[in-house]
Order: structure tokens, then sequence, then C-alpha cells
């Protein structure tokens, strides 16, 4: 059920009388105030596992700016479903859309967020900002998201995933951390003893966005894809070329050979129970499940499970999906809701909101905060892999339609996987099937 949480407005440094020439941070630092006096903004936003370092982070803002912000809590369907229905609206609820990277593209190719450069002109983005495969930009000539188009939103979380794996048994083995696909091919095997540990624990589930997003670091990091060239317009279906077959066939191998013999029944909350109950040598999951592993009330690994990017072939580079947030401003709002939001992105992306964010338990979006001593901490240790995967992590969907294509990776991998048909009918048949919706959405598409 949707709620509404309203982060309450508080004074960082009462008593202080000059406190409109500046905010004291807890590094001691002075920082301008930012825009004392906008107008109230509402957020409207899903509850996740970031959502607490958001929330947090608000509260930061607020005490710092003296600005009230609203935030509009609400389950992932039901905040995109608001977000929906307020962008069609004449009037929009909703200020600050939190939109997820199944959905932004709708929000741009629909004309429901306003460029944030077009309500400040003067507004810089901070050159050590994550783009995320350059998904804050949308240019509509070319119904792209390049940097040639304007800014239309900004990172909220950088969410890919990560390999996770028993740094204690690495240790014991005497395993190196794997790079290469061949590598944790080789460690999951060295590692896997069932029933009391398997080798690796992957994601086969069909759901909403389950085992294809899962699948995407295998098949990117194999050299394959799903479209030829989207940036040029080219959706062609390159997913059953040699490369995606070797990146299923290798999925399915790793399953048979070194992992849980219920794969294809398998979902995130499976395949992180096993890694925090020891029966997992090795997960590749998003890095929002981190917390989990060193919470002494839900893990028996605590302090012994270790990070990297995702594996690849030589030759290609680690090439994690984005499953990301972007934080966009609703069209439809009055001109000084949008000022007051452009105001709370400006705050946002700066380095000490953002390392502020990282304390909270947050996944920062600026550069900045991954270089700050505190990456060197032992329980910040995810920041440094996360950091070096994020540079070459890719937006799988550049058009609105993917849910479509999304439904029909879902059924075929899934099959694939439980053995219910061959890698290769099943790669054909998602190809031609994903190739008549791109077709009957009018993109230029074919096979290979």
């Amino acid at each position: 059920m949707a709620y509404n949480l309203r982060i309450p407005r508080r004074t960082l440094l009462k008593g202080v009388g000059a406190a409109g020439l500046g905010t004291v941070l807890a590094s001691g630092k002075i920082r301008p105030l930012y825009a004392a006096s906008v107008a109230p903004i509402t957020i409207v936003i899903n509850q996740s596992p970031w959502f607490e370092s958001f929330r947090k982070t608000v509260e930061l803002y607020e005490e710092e700016t003296g600005n009230t912000v609203e935030l509009d809590v609400n389950p992932f369907a039901g905040s995109l479903e608001k977000q929906r229905n307020s962008v069609r609206g004449s009037k929009g609820q909703y200020d600050l859309l939190i939109m997820n990277s199944g959905w932004f593209a709708e929000m741009y190719f629909g004309g429901f967020v306003e460029p944030i450069t077009d309500i400040d002109p003067s507004f810089k983005l901070d050159p050590e900002i994550y783009t995320l495969g350059d998904t804050v930009f949308y240019d509509p000539e070319k119904r792209a998201m390049t940097p040639s188009g304007k800014l239309m939103s900004m990172p909220i979380a950088p969410l890919i995933p990560l390999l996770y794996f028993r740094g204690d048994l690495y240790r014991e083995k005497g395993l190196k951390e794997p790079e290469l696909f061949s590598e944790l091919e080789a460690n999951a095997k060295a590692l896997h003893n069932p029933p009391e540990i398997y080798g690796i624990v992957q994601r086969g589930a069909r759901g909403p966005h389950t085992v294809a997003y899962d699948f995407y670091p295998y098949l990117y990091g194999h050299g394959g894809g799903i479209f030829r060239d989207q940036l040029a317009g080219d959706y062609a279906v390159i997913l059953n070329n040699p490369e995606g077959k070797q990146a299923l066939d290798y999925y399915i191998r790793l399953a048979r050979e070194a992992g849980h013999p219920k794969t294809a029944a398998s979902d995130q909350a499976e395949v992180i129970q096993a890694m925090v109950t020891g029966k997992a040598g090795h997960i590749m999951m998003v890095i929002a499940a981190w917390s989990q592993m060193d919470d002494p009330n839900k893990s028996i690994v605590v302090d012994k499970v270790e990070l990297a990017p995702p594996p690849h072939v030589p030759g290609v580079p680690s090439s994690p999906g984005l499953g990301h947030w972007l934080g966009g401003v609703a069209k439809n709002i009055p001109d000084d809701r949008k000022r007051a939001t452009v105001e709370f992105l400006r705050w946002f992306q700066t380095r000490d909101a953002q390392i502020a964010l990282a304390k909270f338990g947050g996944i920062p979006v600026h550069a900045g905060a991954y270089a700050d001593p505190m990456a060197e901490e032992r329980q910040y240790r995810w920041m440094k892999p996360l950091a070096k995967a994020l540079e070459t992590s890719v937006n799988i969907y550049q058009f609105p339609e993917a849910s479509e294509v999304i439904a029909v990776l879902e059924l075929g991998l899934n099959q694939a996987i439980a053995g219910e048909i061959p890698s290769d009918q099943a790669l054909d048949s998602m190809a031609a099937q994903i190739q008549t919706i791109m077709a009957g959405h009018g993109y230029k598409t074919g096979g290979i």
C-alpha cells in the first residue's frame, strides 16, 4: 500500500545567527547555503533497500538549506503508476520523478520531463558525476541517449551487478580474484562441494526482469548483445550470434557443473540467501544487496565476502547491465517548483552530499566519493570494485517498449536454463520474437 512519508524540516545549527551565510558541515568545511526559501517539493520514489540512505540524505538537505521536501513512498509498481498518472494530468502532483532504468525512456520519449538546463541554463552537471551510459541525456531528434542531447535527469542510484565471492575460501585454496569467465568457472568448480556449498548460485527464475537482468553481464561480457547499435538507430537483433550462444552455453554449463540444482527456479531472494547462509561460493548480484552480507542479523559470512567487477572474455570489457535510478523534473508542474527541484539536484550532485549518502548506506553517483579515504575502510570495500565496474557499465535498452523485449527474454532464458529447449533453439526463437516486436513499433530491425 502506498503511503506518504513527510520529512520534517530541521535546523542543523540551532542558535547560530550567521546561518544564512553558510552551512557548517561535519567535516568542518563551510559551504554556501543552497537557494534557501525555494518552494516545497514532492519526490515520488519507490520503497527499496537504498531508500533509507536517500531519505537521510534528503533530511540532510533540509537541515543545510531550510528547504522543505516531501517524499511520497510506494512499492515499485505503485511508484510507476503514480508517475504515469501525474505526468499526464493538467498539473502534476509530483516534482521529482525517481525513474527506473526500465521506464525512464518512456518519460523521455513522451516529453514528460523537463530538461534541467531548460529550467536553469546556468546549471552544470558536475564532471565527476557518473552519467551511467549517458542515460541522463536525451536527443529527441536522434531519439537517443547521447551527450549531444539535453540534460534530462540526475543519477540517483547507480545500481549494477558485481561478483560477490567468498574471500576466506579463496585464501584457503589459494585462488585469484577472477577477471575472466574462464577463471570464474575454474574457481567455482574449486569451491563446489554440494550440498554443503555450491560453487556459484545464479538466478534463473522467470519474472518481470529477473533472469534476463542477471544474464546481461554474461551476454555483453562475451561480446554479445541484443541489438546491433541502438545509438545509431540500428535495432537489428544479434542475440543469437555466436557470442550470444557462447554466453548462454556458459551460463548453463556453470549452473550444471558448479551451480545449484534448482537454478531455473532461483530468484533474487534465494540467491542472496544462499550467500548469507554460507551455501554459495559466488553470486552475481546487484550492489544494493551488499549491506546484507555484513549484517550479523542476516549473515553468517560477515567480513568474509569480497567483490569484483563482473568477469569477461579476453578483449571485451567487463559489462554489467545498468539497473539504475534517475531523477527527472516533471514538465507539468509550476515554474517555482521546477526551480526548487533543480536546487535540490544541484545540492545532491556535490561531492559532500554524495559522501554523506555513502555514509548513510547508499551508493554514490559522484566519482569523488569513491576516491575519498573512506573507500579504504573495510566496511566500504565495495566502493573500489563498483567504481571500476561503473566505467564500463552498459545501458541495455534505449527505447520505451523495452518491457516487451524483456518478457521474451525471461521466458526463453528460463526454458533454456531449465533444459526444456536447447540453447540455440531458445536464442533463435527469442531473436525472432524480438525482431517482430521492434518491427511492429516501427524500428529499423532485422536479423543476423
